[in-house]
């Protein structure tokens, strides 16, 4: 009876140390990612159908602080994978070259920049490439106050602005395109790095006005109004089609993922990075985004296959399509 009892034991023993060598090894497995609000409710879903695919064997976290402060931690080591809506500033890839950090640049889906008003905003419908820099220029601060000022024919009511932080690729993105320069902009908006935050803001006042990645607004429209956007040729509303067939200018671009080339010696973020790249075009038209061009896709997988380090981007002419700077 003792040997039964005592058999009994050392078998509960093993299965509870099986169990705990289990829950070591996944907690030893792990994937880092951070960076754009905006790449994130792709990765989130890539890392969702990862977990599923590896039955929880590798924790995946995703953090949200921005491309540049996502950046900032995939330089300095701290994660395997930076989320990003633009692409790497030399800035930021000579410190990655600091820390000994090579990297490998991915596009993975392209992404228009959406703007938009309040529901109740019955008097503007377009607004050109011209009234926007009017609005968000540095020079519009505390000067550019009410609608009217911008076009004579909005109403005298006070403005208020709403966008990503200073540390958000949309806002790098967005100052360049309506500005000329990367992180020119009047202070004086209210910033968030959190989407949500800028979705409630703009339904909750009838004289606001913000931009966000499409992909949001996409999961918001009920609550928000699409303004078209004039760059010279009408106005053309944001969608997967008008991104997608190159008419939505000049507020659309391709987002990335940027992978360390030392995370990838653990077999863990090079599995998901290989899922992530087949899983994009399943996934990226399910949460808002455009699929790569099929002929570009096998492109970018053979990029990380044959682990090509450094950016397509850097020394680029400027007009380069992703495909052509690809294609190298």
């Amino acid at each position: 009876m003792k040997n039964k009892k005592l058999i009994k034991s050392i078998g509960l023993l093993l299965v509870a140390i099986a169990f705990g060598a289990s829950q070591a090894e996944a907690a030893s497995k792990s994937v880092k990612i951070d960076g754009s609000s905006t790449v994130y409710p792709i990765t989130e879903a890539v890392a969702e159908e990862f977990g599923a695919e590896t039955r929880g064997k590798v924790r995946v976290t995703v953090g949200v602080s921005g491309s540049g402060g996502g950046f900032k931690k995939f330089c300095s080591g701290e994660i395997d994978i930076a989320n990003a809506s633009r692409v790497i500033k030399d800035s930021e890839a000579k410190a990655c070259a600091a820390n000994g950090i090579e990297f490998i640049e991915l596009p993975i889906a392209y992404d228009g920049i959406a703007v938009v008003a309040n529901k109740q905003n019955k008097w503007m419908n377009t607004i050109t490439v011209a009234e926007l820099k009017k609005l968000w220029e540095p020079s519009a601060q505390g000067k550019i106050t009410k609608w009217n000022q911008v076009n004579p024919k909005w109403p005298a009511e006070e403005i208020r602005l709403l966008g990503p932080g200073v540390d958000s690729g949309t806002f790098d993105y967005f100052t360049k395109a309506i500005n000329g320069k990367e992180g020119a902009s009047r202070g004086d908006f209210m910033a968030s790095e959190d989407d949500h935050v800028l979705v409630k803001g703009v339904s909750g006042d009838k004289n606001a006005l913000g931009f966000f990645g499409l992909a949001y607004y996409e999961e918001n429209k009920g609550s928000l109004k699409l303004v078209a956007v004039d760059g010279g040729k009408g106005g053309v509303k944001a969608s997967v089609e008008t991104v997608n067939n190159g008419s939505y200018t000049p507020l659309s671009r391709p987002i990335f993922i940027y992978v360390s080339k030392k995370s990838l010696a653990k077999t863990e973020v090079a599995d998901f990075v290989s899922f992530y790249l087949e899983m994009t075009a399943e996934l990226s038209m399910e949460v808002g985004y455009i699929d790569l061009p099929k002929d570009l896709a096998p492109l970018i997988k053979k990029r990380f296959d044959n682990r090509v380090t450094g950016s397509a981007y850097k020394g680029a002419k400027k007009g380069a399509t992703v495909k052509e700077l690809y294609s190298k």
